[in-house]
C-alpha cells in the first residue's frame, strides 16, 4: 500500500540538473534523500546528471532542492529550451570536459618525472627528493582536489567510496613524506631509496611516497577523464531528435507565403511544403497531393501517398508534389517532441551500471580504513613506538590505494575501443560493457538495418510476347523524369541496363504514376487504376504477377503502351548482402533474433524468412516499438537493439544495450550504447564480441588489482613494507594490467 500511495498522489512531474556526482554511489545517495521524502518518487540517473521526480501539493520544487543540496551536491531547475539555448546548451559541459583535460595534463606532466626518479635509483641525484616535492605537490593538491572534496562529502554524510580510497591514500602519503623529508631521515642530501627487495621492519623516516601520491593521481584523473567524455553524449540524443524538425515554414497569411520560425506556429495555421522540404509539424492536407518519406519515423520502406484529409507528421520529408498542410499539434505535442521524451524516459528510467570499482570499493574501503586503525592500535599496544606504528598504518593505506585499479577500466577501454573504432565500432563508455555479457536477445529494426532502407528495382517480369529488356528501357526512361523514390528505383535499375532515350510530354498523375512519350510511343507508368482510367487493357497474366508481388511484401508497378499493360516492374526494399550470415552468427553467440518494424506483415514476414528469423513484430509505432522492448525485459529477457531511424531511438535507450547504425539517423546514433560505422549487420556481430571480451579484461584488471592490494596488505600491517618492494609490486601491477589490455589489440572480427 505504501508503494502505491505516492503513485496515486502525485501528479506533478519534474526534471533537475543534479551536479557534483561522481560516482554511482552519489546518485544512489541522492535518490534515497528524495524518495525518503512524504510524496515524492524519484529516480536519479548518473550518466545523464539528472533526476526525474514526480511529487505531490504538499511538496515544491524548492523543498526538493534544498534536500539534494543537503545531501551535498547542487540542483537546478533545467533551462526551458529556446532557440539560442542550444549553442548556450553545448558550453557547459565542453567548458567542465577542458577543465578536467587541463587538470589530467598538468598532472601527468608533473607525475611522471617523480614515479621515474622513486623506480631507479641510478637517477637519484643528490637533492632528487625535494625536486619529487616540488613536483608532486601541484599535483596532490591541484590535480587530487576533486577526490578531495568528494571525499569531504562523504565523511560529512558517513559514506565511503572511491574518492574517498583515494583521497585518504594520496594524502597519506604525500603527509608521510613531508613528515618524513622535514622532521625525519628523507631530506639529508645524498638520500636514495636502495634498489633491494629485503623485507625490513623500519621506522619509515628515511622513507617518501611521493611517487604513489602524484601517480595515483594522475590514474584516476586518466579514468574519470575518459568517463566524462563519455558522459557527454549522454543528453544528445534528445538534442539529435529536436534538430530534425524544419527550422522555419512558409505560412500562408492572406493568400501569400510568409516565412516565419517553426515555434511561432500556431495550431490553425496553413503552410506550404514544397518537394524536398521537411514537413514542418503534424498536421493536415488541406491541398495537393504527394508521397511522404516517413521511413526514419514509422519504419515504412514505401514513401506514403497523401492526398487532402491525410495527416502528415512533423519532420517526414515531402518527396514529391506541393502541399498545403494545416497544423494540428505544435511544440512538445507533436509527434516528434513525444519521441524525445520516450527516449529521455527511457534514458532516465535505465539504471546506470555502476563501475565495477565503485562496488568493490563499498566494501573495501571500509575494511583498509578499519585494517590502518587497527594496525596503528595494535604496534601502539605493543610499545612499538609512534613512529613505527604510523609507518606501520600510513603503509595500509598507502599499499591499498589504487594505482592499477585506475588503470583497470581506462587501459582496456582505450585499446578496446581503438580496436573497434578500426573495426567500425564505436563504444561509448564502460556502463553498457556489463549488458553485452548477459544479452540473450537481440531486436532487430528492419529497413536499413536488415535491409538497405532504399527501394530497388529487383525483378521485372513481361506480359506474354513482351520483350523484358525493351520494357525495362522504356519505363526507365519515363521514371527517370520523376524525383517519386520509387521511380528513381525503376530508373536506377533500368539506367544499369544500358542508356534510356528522351522522353517527351512528361506528366505526373499525383498518387496513381506518370504518362510520357518515348520513342514514339505512349506510355503509362503506374498502378492498375491508372492504366484503365486511360483506356489501357491489363490482362490477367499481369494483374497474378501485381498480386503475387504485393503479397510478398513488395510494390508492383505497371507500364503500357498502345492500349495495353505491357508488363510489371517490381520495386523492394532489399535485404542487405551480409544480414543472413550475421543473424546465423548471433544465433552462435547465445542471442535470439527478433524482427521488429512499423512496415506491414507482408513485408516483414518476406524479409524474416529470407535472413532466417522466425518472430516478427510488425505494424508497430515507435511508442510501441519500446513497449515491446519493455515487455521482452518484463519477461526477463536482457535485450539488445539494433536499428538506424528516428523511430528507434526510444527503443535503443530502453534496451539494455542499443547498437545504431551509423548509416542512420543522428537520433539513433546519440541514443545507442554503440555505433556501427559501417551499417553492416556483421559488425554487430563483432560489437558484441568485442564488448564482452572487453568487460572479460576488465573484470580479470580489476581482480588482479585487488589481489596486488589484498596480498600486500598484510605485509604493510606488520610494518615490513620495504618501500622499494612497494614501489615494484605498484609498477609490476601496473604494467600486467596494460599488457593484459593491449591483448584486445588481437581481436580478430568474424570471418
Amino acid at each position: 500500500m505504501s508503494t502505491a500511495e505516492p503513485l496515486r498522489v502525485a501528479p506533478h512531474r519534474i526534471e533537475l540538473a543534479i551536479g557534483g556526482m561522481t560516482c554511482a554511489s552519489c546518485a544512489s545517495r541522492i535518490e534515497k534523500k528524495l524518495n525518503r521524502i512524504d510524496g515524492v518518487t524519484a529516480t536519479v540517473n548518473y550518466a545523464t546528471e539528472k533526476a526525474s521526480v514526480r511529487y505531490d501539493d504538499t511538496v515544491t520544487p524548492q523543498d526538493l532542492i534544498a534536500t539534494v543540496e543537503k545531501t551535498g551536491y547542487t540542483a537546478a531547475l533545467p533551462p526551458p529550451p529556446t532557440p539560442s539555448a542550444g549553442p548556450e546548451g553545448t558550453t557547459e559541459p565542453v567548458d567542465e570536459l577542458r577543465g578536467l583535460r587541463t587538470r589530467l595534463r598538468v598532472s601527468a606532466v608533473l607525475a611522471v618525472p617523480v614515479v621515474l626518479l622513486a623506480m631507479v635509483p641510478a637517477w637519484q641525484f643528490t637533492y632528487w627528493q625535494w625536486l619529487s616535492l616540488t613536483l608532486a605537490a601541484p599535483v596532490v593538491v591541484y590535480g587530487g582536489l576533486p577526490f578531495h572534496r568528494a571525499a569531504l562529502v562523504n565523511l560529512r554524510h558517513g559514506a565511503a567510496t572511491m574518492d574517498t580510497l583515494i583521497s585518504l591514500g594520496t594524502l597519506a602519503a604525500f603527509g608521510w613524506s613531508l613528515w618524513a623529508l622535514f622532521l625525519g631521515d628523507a631530506g639529508t642530501p645524498g638520500m636514495t631509496h636502495p634498489f633491494t627487495f629485503d623485507i625490513t621492519r623500519s621506522d619509515g623516516a628515511g622513507n617518501i611516497y611521493l611517487e604513489a601520491a602524484a601517480g595515483v593521481t594522475a590514474f584516476i584523473l586518466a579514468g574519470r577523464y575518459f568517463e566524462a567524455r563519455a558522459k557527454r553524449t549522454a543528453g544528445a540524443a534528445l538534442r539529435a531528435l529536436l534538430e530534425l524538425g524544419a527550422k522555419d515554414v512558409a505560412v500562408l497569411r492572406d493568400g501569400a507565403e510568409v516565412r516565419i520560425p517553426v515555434d511561432q506556429l500556431a495550431v490553425g495555421d496553413r503552410f506550404v511544403v514544397r518537394p524536398g522540404e521537411k514537413v514542418a509539424t503534424d498536421g493536415v492536407v488541406a491541398e495537393g497531393t504527394s508521397a511522404v518519406d516517413a521511413s526514419m519515423l514509422t519504419g515504412e520502406s514505401v514513401p506514403v501517398e497523401v492526398g487532402p484529409g491525410d495527416a502528415v507528421v512533423g519532420a517526414t520529408v515531402n518527396a514529391g508534389g506541393r502541399l498545403v498542410v494545416t497544423a494540428t499539434r505544435v511544440g512538445g505535442d507533436t509527434q516528434l517532441a513525444q519521441m524525445a521524451k520516450l527516449v529521455e524516459q527511457a534514458q532516465t528510467g535505465k539504471a546506470a551500471v555502476q563501475r565495477l570499482a565503485d562496488r568493490i570499493s563499498g566494501v573495501f574501503v571500509p575494511i583498509v580504513i578499519a585494517l590502518a586503525v587497527g594496525t596503528l592500535g595494535y604496534w601502539l599496544g605493543r610499545d612499538a613506538g609512534l613512529t613505527a606504528a604510523f609507518t606501520a598504518a600510513v603503509a595500509v593505506l598507502i599499499i591499498a590505494c589504487p594505482c592499477a585499479l585506475g588503470l583497470a577500466t581506462p587501459t582496456a577501454l582505450l585499446v578496446g575501443t581503438g580496436r573497434g573504432a578500426q573495426l567500425g565500432i564505436l563504444i561509448k563508455g564502460p556502463e553498457m560493457l556489463e549488458s553485452t555479457r548477459r544479452v540473450d536477445t537481440v531486436v532487430l529494426d528492419k529497413t536499413g538495418t536488415v535491409t538497405t532502407g532504399k527501394m530497388t528495382l529487383v525483378d521485372t517480369l513481361p506480359a506474354d510476347g513482351q520483350d523484358a529488356d525493351e520494357l525495362l528501357r522504356l519505363a526507365g526512361a519515363l521514371e527517370a523524369a520523376s524525383e517519386h523514390p520509387i521511380a528513381r528505383a525503376v530508373a536506377a535499375g533500368a539506367a544499369r541496363a544500358g542508356t534510356l532515350p528522351p522522353v517527351t510530354g512528361f506528366a505526373n498523375a499525383e498518387g496513381l504514376g506518370v504518362t510520357g512519350t518515348v520513342d514514339g510511343r505512349e506510355l503509362v507508368v503506374g498502378r492498375v487504376r491508372l492504366l484503365r482510367e486511360r483506356g489501357l487493357d491489363v490482362p490477367e497474366g499481369v494483374e497474378r504477377a501485381v498480386r503475387d508481388a504485393e503479397a510478398e511484401g513488395r510494390t508492383a508497378v505497371l507500364a503500357g503502351w498502345d492500349g495495353r499493360a505491357r508488363g510489371v516492374l517490381v520495386v523492394a526494399d532489399v535485404v542487405k548482402p551480409t544480414s543472413r550470415a550475421a543473424i546465423a552468427r548471433l544465433r552462435e553467440i547465445g542471442l535470439t533474433p527478433v524482427l521488429l518494424t512499423g512496415d506491414n506483415s507482408a513485408v516483414a514476414r518476406t524479409v524474416a524468412a529470407e535472413v532466417g528469423v522466425d518472430e516478427v513484430i510488425a505494424e508497430v509505432l515507435p511508442a510501441e516499438k519500446v513497449d515491446v522492448v519493455r515487455r521482452l525485459q518484463a519477461e526477463g529477457k536482457v535485450v539488445a537493439m539494433v536499428g538506424d531511424g528516428v523511430n528507434d531511438a526510444a527503443a535503443l535507450a530502453q534496451a539494455d544495450l542499443g547498437l545504431a547504425m551509423g548509416t542512420g539517423t543522428d537520433a539513433a546514433i546519440e541514443a545507442s550504447d554503440l555505433t556501427l560505422v559501417r551499417g553492416d549487420l556483421m559488425t554487430a556481430v563483432d560489437a558484441i564480441r568485442l564488448s564482452r571480451r572487453t568487460l572479460r579484461i576488465i573484470k580479470s584488471n580489476l581482480f588482479w588489482a585487488f589481489a596486488y592490494n589484498v596480498a600486500a596488505l598484510p605485509l604493510a600491517a606488520a610494518g615490513m613494507l620495504n618501500p622499494m618492494i612497494a614501489g615494484a609490486a605498484m609498477a609490476f601491477s601496473s604494467v600486467f594490467v596494460v599488457a593484459n589490455s593491449l591483448r584486445l589489440r588481437g581481436f580478430r572480427p568474424v570471418a
